[in-house]
């Protein structure tokens, strides 16, 4: 998932800068921190300038050479030594500034998906849930049960006139046991029992005794 993500921003003229101001803050970044990243990004010159990007940016070369340490050291930007044309020379790597973007991107995300989980019982069950209440749930997700297949346990509890957490523990389980990991599972299990119980339904309306073989 990391190196997808980090291929789609590589790739990506649009996606990155947005990602890049959503949290350059949380990087600990300055707004001159993010002129130069996003100058690196747009420059065809990976070679280690500061010089040309001092001219360029109109910045002291003093001021840009902080600002680049304090990139290398937080591990955003790498100054490493290539060769190029048979020239060894040195170029600014921006590999640590994907791979900081990725996960605070992939962390957002998981975060979301989380609360609408709590929202979601929140809603089912018509109140606040306890703290213990979230951790159990926190539970459920770091055992590895999807959101859609907690929120199917969720519907299946509530189907049946049951709003307490144990209930709902015990179907989750009951589903692991079976082997069932996602939504896709669940609705092949159901399907799976409707037609189980068709074929009794009818096995026990079959009239046996008026039976006759032609």
């Amino acid at each position: 998932m990391m190196e997808k993500m980090i291929q789609i921003m590589k790739n990506s003229t649009v996606q990155f800068p947005r990602l890049l101001l959503l949290y350059y803050k949380k990087l600990s970044l300055t707004e001159k921190h993010l002129v130069l990243l996003i100058y690196l990004l747009n420059t065809n010159d990976n070679s280690f300038n500061p010089k040309q990007i001092s001219d360029d940016l109109n910045i002291a070369l003093p001021e840009v050479l902080e600002l680049i340490d304090h990139l290398s050291t937080n591990g955003i930007i790498s100054i490493q030594l290539k060769k190029v044309g048979g020239i060894r020379e040195e170029q600014i790597s921006l590999d640590g500034l994907y791979e900081k973007l990725s996960y605070l991107a992939l962390n957002e995300e998981d975060n979301t998906k989380t609360k609408t989980i709590y929202d979601l019982f929140e809603q089912e069950f018509g109140r606040t849930l306890s703290p213990m209440e979230y951790e159990i749930i926190g539970g459920w997700r770091d055992a590895g049960f999807e959101q859609d297949v907690i929120s199917l346990a969720l519907k299946e509890a509530t189907y049946n006139g049951v709003s307490n957490l144990r209930y709902i523990d015990k179907i989750l389980y009951e589903w692991k046991k079976k082997g069932i990991q996602t939504k896709e599972d669940v609705e092949k299990d159901r399907a799976s029992y409707q037609a189980k119980r068709v074929e009794k339904k009818e096995l026990f309306d079959y009239d046996w005794l008026n039976d006759t073989d032609e």
